[in-house]
């Protein structure tokens, strides 16, 4: 049970939930750039949310399988066709054998998501299969998917429906990004720290899965841009010499050695993470108990919005489909519904 790569992207890879604990030996988690995103690619195939699926930045490629599966893409709008045939993103589909898969760059965000049901059965290394390109780690030999690759399926229930939300989904909130500052915010002057939510900065071409790069507002800092090397998380906002501050992600350093002006609140480091080149925003400050409180509130909603995903229809209709439906609107009496009527004498028939 494979999922074969005719043609892929240059950035794709093999993405699960990533590997912790291990941040004290120098690897940090990988997993997906954006987690909300990948849990709803793999809730509408009925996986477990961190369930092993496809990352991808740009065309994702083509694909075929050996038996029928399930897919889902999520995070953005994508071009995707079944053969000729053009189908949506959010919500899943069937592919059959003998069927080709054409999955196109993300529209309207940078990181997207394609999940198949049962998952991408790869072997773990330290405990998981999520690929860390710097390292070479999980995934396929620790490298980017390529064209030519077998990709080994998990087990599915073969006869489940295809899934779509029940409302619109809305993954990622709006307005400024909001930041924590710190740890060593103390080596930036007071103008420099008013200017975090005084002007806008610009998202730069210059990213990868490890950081980005913000444009727009330079930061110099008051004792310079050198520090002992300490510990960094998938957020930090750190600022070299340049003083072009960039944030880390889900491949980033465990140590370094600029100054961190500020983290990056988890409830939004997704979404500044899918800004696509040349957006602009501004940063808000919370303190560390709002920032925990949003991401709380943001998973809070995440669980719910995948439970209550619904059967969709498809090309034959079964009985899951048609039991998920309204089909009757409220109780009727059948003996009045059957009851024969009797017309007035001018609207009988001679």
């Amino acid at each position: 049970m494979t999922l074969d790569v005719l043609s892929a992207g240059p950035m794709l890879t093999v993405q699960d939930a990533g590997r912790f604990g291990l941040r004290h030996m120098g690897v940090s988690p990988a997993g997906p750039i954006d987690r909300a995103a990948m849990a709803l690619a793999n809730g509408l195939v009925g996986n477990a949310p961190g369930a092993a699926a496809l990352e991808f930045a740009g065309p994702a490629g083509s694909f075929r399988c050996d038996r029928p599966v399930r897919f889902a893409i999520a995070a953005a709008d994508c071009v995707i066709r079944i053969d000729k045939r053009v189908v949506l993103a959010g919500e899943s589909h069937r592919l059959n054998p003998g069927e080709t898969l054409t999955v196109g760059a993300p529209d309207g965000a940078v990181w997207a998501y394609l999940a198949f049901s049962g998952g991408l059965d790869l072997p773990g290394v330290l405990g998981s299969c999520a690929t860390h390109l710097r390292s070479g780690l999980g995934g396929i030999e620790g490298r980017a998917v390529r064209a030519g690759d077998r990709l080994p399926l998990g087990e599915q229930t073969p006869d489940a429906p295809c899934l779509r939300p029940e409302s619109p989904v809305f993954l990622h909130e709006e307005g400024p990004i909001r930041l924590v500052l710190g740890p060593q915010d103390s080596s930036f002057s007071p103008e420099v720290i008013r200017s975090l939510t005084e002007r806008e900065f610009i998202v730069t071409p210059q990213r990868d899965r490890m950081a980005m790069v913000l444009g727009g507002v330079e930061l110099p800092a008051a004792k310079g841009h050198d520090i002992v090397s300490d510990g960094t998380v998938p957020g930090s906002v750190q600022v070299p010499g340049s003083g072009m501050p960039l944030v880390l992600l889900a491949e980033s350093q465990t140590t370094g050695g600029y100054p961190k002006i500020g983290t990056v609140a988890s409830v939004d480091l997704a979404r500044l993470a899918q800004m696509p080149v040349g957006a602009r925003f501004r940063f808000s400050l919370v303190t560390p108990a709002e920032g925990e409180d949003l991401w709380i509130a943001k998973q809070a909603r995440l669980r719910q919005m995948l439970r209550s995903f619904v059967a969709k229809p498809e090309s034959v209709l079964r009985s899951d489909y048609l039991l998920s439906c309204e089909l009757v609107g409220g109780f009727y009496d059948v003996e009045e519904i059957l009851r024969p009527v009797t017309l007035p004498d001018r609207d009988r028939r001679p």
